[in-house]
């Protein structure tokens, strides 16, 4: 599978991980909930450069409470440490223990189509039915994942020229552009919340 450089974070390192680590890649889609994308995505390399690894069975053994203390170290990696530290820890001792400890399996073994991609990603701790088809639209759009259907298992977010998700990032401009769909979107679920009450 073809490797793309990733530019979500503006942060070179940071995208550097992204771009070669599997997990790190996964770890940063977990986080990518309640903080900005690229806060998020910066997450694995801030844990990278605290625990000097990056490896789910390192991070899924290491002491709970030590890791939280990682995640709270500032910059911190989330701004809820407690529970995004056990989800990541959760997510590591998955990779692990079903995955050999390679998260590119979830989408390589076994050459998967798209909706099993998609099952598959819906089966890992902290991932629900929008993240795992916004992750499965990163993989196709961005890292050469060639699963077939991928696009119609990633839904809307898998759309050829759409600005929904980190999907879409590919630099500055675009992220301004999916930040705005975003907020669109968020205010339009808003407006219908409002609406029916």
């Amino acid at each position: 599978m073809e490797r793309m450089e990733l530019h979500i974070t503006g942060d070179a390192a940071a995208d550097q991980l992204l771009s070669d680590d599997a997990f790190a890649l996964l770890t940063g889609m977990l986080l990518d909930q309640q903080v900005t994308m690229e806060s998020a995505f910066a997450g694995p390399e801030k844990i990278r450069a605290r625990l000097g690894s990056l490896n789910p069975e390192t991070i899924a053994e290491y002491d709970p409470a030590g890791f939280v203390e990682v995640f709270k170290e500032r910059p911190a990696v989330h701004r809820f440490p407690g529970s995004m530290a056990a989800r990541v820890q959760d997510l590591a001792a998955t990779v692990h223990a079903h995955w050999d400890g390679d998260a590119a399996a979830i989408w390589t073994r076994g050459n998967p189509d798209g909706p099993e991609v998609l099952r598959r990603l819906k089966a890992l701790p902290g991932f629900g039915d929008q993240k795992a088809k916004i992750f499965l639209a990163l993989l196709g759009k961005q890292c050469g994942l060639q699963a077939e259907g991928w696009r119609e298992a990633a839904g809307h977010y898998g759309e050829e020229g759409s600005y929904l998700s980190v999907a879409d990032i590919v630099d500055p401009e675009s992220l301004v552009k999916v930040r705005a769909s975003k907020q669109a979107a968020k205010a339009a679920a808003k407006a219908a919340k409002s609406a029916g009450n």
